[in-house]
């Protein structure tokens, strides 16, 4: 068969004979399929090589990407077998079970499936990758499986963990809670080795599959483990209720916080040593919250990966005119940067960068945190301790008499912590700190609110970043679609931009767990703070008054900044307008 579609697609014109003999050679050196081989090294496109296959047998070619499978007919074949053979059953008619494979000339193959199932074997064409992604979405992909049969490992073949994975409601039996156990049990139960193990399993594979966050959510009928990926919440799994303490146990445990306090929110850390997949050891930080709900402790753990922290500024999202503004504001010898946003839009990556891009031998750093995410080599970071008393405002204070140059503060949150900032921002220092506003101009009105003075405002602030995280569209399975221009338009698009530009949406892949999506970047707004801005502030001038007064100056809003990234394929229409609006 090898050389028969070597021949076929010399024939066609599509590959020459001097490709086929490299291919050949190719295979004898590391073995596979002649099509995979003809395909990666570059000599023809799967849709090709599936089309001459699907003319020369008479099978039909099927676009499984378009074709709705059905959990009826994955039983019929294995997964192992799936993934060894290429190939996916498609549907069941009387005693025959059509199945779309990579290869319909394996015979062997075709009389393994059909001793397996007992049923005649009708093959149609599809390419392998589009057959790999519909193994992933019909069984799970190879790491799912694989974290799963750890998990049964771990918890044993015991009736009550079916449907461990995915469960829904109806598939989880309700467990009657136990009584409040005291400490001593608490602790015993949380050292046993299933327990342990289960924990480790769920924070390696957080890492592996690059969560931000984990959450242990428990409920009235259901013990819940999501795992928050680029920025959205996915459900995981769901172990059996009744080792919801002990499971939470062994995260306070590691987190050095007390077992025995469940009324009260807590919050810890902790360090843990994991495998990289290409050999070696990273060390990862995670920062653990706990607090009380009415079914029990609900535990966040974030994840502080220091190898997703990006401190190039130029790899963070900004607009080419929008970072020559901000990179000119961090230059500046004083004054305050402010960087706004909701919780884990990327702010103090953003911070960071910059901080990274100042540090110098020549200047004094001094960060005041709550708390510290990521340690940073040459600069002196405070972990703030409300508890003892070590606030922002008393770090602020301390601040001014170490001779620093730059200061970073974690969050402006009062009227205490403000004022010091600003009078730090008048007295020969810069400044950078971040606020919860929906934009950059909404900022100005926050500070007054607080009790600033708009003069001081006016006269201390030079810029302001508002930023958001859009989730990226992964390159090898992002597909055009076809949008009306008038759509686009209304949108934010111009009418000329609308008729020229290709507008992408998602696809779904094994590598992009068959989301589409892949990653994130930043949406950025930079308001520059100028003589104009000044006046607005200081005759009281609304947020709205302010905005217009910034877009006009030529700054780039973040839907604006959003319909760049669509235009350069980056992301999607409905994650723009999920973290954007349109003024």
């Amino acid at each position: 068969m090898a050389s028969k579609l070597g021949e076929l697609l010399i024939k066609e014109g599509i590959i020459t004979p001097s490709q086929l003999e490299e291919a050949l050679e190719y295979q004898k050196l590391h073995g596979g399929r002649l099509g995979s081989i003809i395909i990666k090294l570059g000599f023809a496109v799967e849709e090709q090589v599936t089309s001459i296959l699907s003319r020369q047998y008479g099978y039909p070619y099927i676009n499984l990407s378009k074709f709705e499978l059905s959990n009826k007919v994955r039983d019929w074949i294995p997964p192992e077998m799936a993934r060894k053979y290429l190939v996916v059953p498609i549907d069941r008619a009387g005693a025959t079970l059509t199945v779309a494979m990579a290869d319909p000339t394996n015979l062997y193959a075709i009389e393994e499936l059909r001793f397996l199932t007992g049923l005649n074997i009708q093959p149609a064409v599809a390419s392998e990758s589009s057959i790999l992604d519909a193994i992933d979405k019909l069984y799970g992909s190879e790491h799912e499986i694989q974290v799963k049969e750890e998990m049964e490992t771990i918890m044993g073949e015991n009736e009550e963990f079916e449907g461990l994975f995915e469960a829904g409601e109806g598939d989880v039996e309700m467990v009657e809670e136990e009584e409040e156990q005291d400490v001593t049990t608490l602790s015993k139960e949380a050292e046993e080795a299933p327990i342990v193990k289960l924990i480790n399993l769920i924070l390696t594979d957080a890492i592996k599959r690059g969560a931000s966050d984990v959450h242990l959510e428990p409920y009235e009928k259901e013990f819940r483990v999501r795992y928050r990926v680029d920025g959205i919440l996915h459900k995981i799994m769901t172990p059996p209720l009744k080792f919801k303490d002990a499971l939470i146990s062994r995260v306070k445990i590691l987190s050095h916080l007390n077992i025995a306090e469940k009324r009260l929110p807590q919050d810890g850390r902790i360090k843990m040593k994991v495998k990289k997949e290409k050999g070696g050891k990273k060390e990862v930080d995670m920062r653990v919250s706990i607090l009380p709900t009415i079914f029990g402790e609900k535990v966040v753990i974030r994840i502080l990966d220091r190898e997703q922290l990006k401190l190039d500024l130029t790899k963070l999202g900004f607009e080419e005119g929008s970072l020559k503004k901000f990179q000119k504001a961090i230059k500046r010898p004083w004054g305050m940067i402010l960087v706004t946003g909701p919780t884990g839009s990327g702010k103090t990556n953003t911070l960071y960068s910059a901080l990274s891009n100042l540090n110098t031998p020549e200047v004094n750093i001094m960060t005041a945190e709550d708390p510290v995410e990521f340690n940073l080599y040459g600069i002196n970071q405070v972990h703030i301790r409300e508890d003892i008393g070590l606030t922002f405002a008393s770090a602020l204070r301390s601040f001014l008499r170490q001779d620093p140059n730059i200061i970073l503060v974690g969050e402006i949150r009062d009227f205490e912590t403000a004022e010091i900032a600003i009078k730090a921002a008048l007295t020969g220092h810069l400044v950078l700190s971040t606020l919860h506003t929906n934009d950059a101009a909404s900022a100005v009105s926050r500070l007054i609110n607080m009790g600033i003075e708009p003069f001081l405002v006016a006269t201390s602030v030079i810029s302001i970043v508002a930023q958001r995280l859009v989730r990226r569209l992964h390159d090898k399975c992002k597909e055009e679609a076809e949008i009306q221009p008038q759509v686009l338009i209304e949108l934010g698009f111009t009418p000329e931009e609308a008729k020229k530009i290709t507008v992408y949406k998602t696809g779904g892949c094994n590598e992009c767990n068959n989301t589409g999506y892949k990653g994130r970047i930043g949406l950025f707004e930079v308001l520059e703070v100028t003589d104009e801005i000044q006046e607005l502030i200081l005759s009281g001038a609304s947020s709205a008054e302010i905005r217009r007064k910034a877009i006009e100056q030529g700054m780039v809003t973040l839907r604006r900044s959003g319909l760049e990234k669509i235009k350069q394929g980056i992301t999607s229409i409905e994650e723009v307008v999920r973290e954007t609006v349109k003024y």
